[in-house]
């Protein structure tokens, strides 16, 4: 059985969703959540589903040692970021190749970047009146969203949409895909 940690700085409905999704398959379990945000509800999410959490800072990210310490304590196979706001350590990238997936709330490349993240990408998306909008889920490397595409899905984006309804429909397409691309990926490794 593969073990997950999850990485994630907000809310964590994507985390709940992966730890339900998990909790009675053969395949993978998550069994670490990590988050930057002492206060993000993806802690209390996790806890309440009896998944141990761990709360870091910048300088505990950037140390060679410390994140690395811990994903091995656990016995991570894998790595999903989940709506995770910081840019992904060099050093975790290459201990972790290939190993390590993002999702993204929009159809990359477009979209995406540095301060391209939830409603921010939302707005973004309705300024540019575009006809479709969706998820990615790619592979992670040393930049933001820039990695290899794993899967897409798309939503249409009618003209009188808001950044909410779009929000809301990006939303139901990573409750209906994020976890069932995770373990494929994991099936395909196995």
């Amino acid at each position: 059985m593969k073990k997950i940690a999850v990485f994630a700085s907000g809310s964590g409905t994507n985390a709940e969703n992966l730890i339900k999704f998990f909790q009675n398959d053969t395949t993978a379990k998550v069994v670490l959540v990590l988050s930057n945000n002492s206060d993000a509800k993806v802690l209390e999410r996790a806890k309440s589903l009896a998944v141990d959490t761990l709360f870091f800072n910048r300088e505990e990210l950037l140390d060679p040692n410390f994140i690395i310490k811990a994903l091995h304590l656990y016995k991570v196979d894998f790595i999903v970021l989940a709506g995770f706001l910081w840019k992904f350590p060099e050093h975790i990238v290459k201990e972790f190749e290939n190993k390590i997936v993002n999702i993204h709330p929009a159809l990359l490349p477009d979209f995406g970047g540095k301060g391209m993240y939830g409603m921010h990408v939302h707005k973004a998306v309705i300024a540019a009146k575009v006809k479709e909008t969706g998820i990615t889920i790619h592979q992670v490397n040393a930049q933001y969203d820039e990695g290899a595409i794993v899967f897409q899905a798309k939503c249409t984006v009618d003209p009188k949409d808001s950044a909410d309804d779009v929000a809301r429909k990006v939303h139901k397409l990573e409750m209906a895909h994020f976890p069932k691309i995770i373990k494929n990926i994991l099936l395909s490794d196995a």
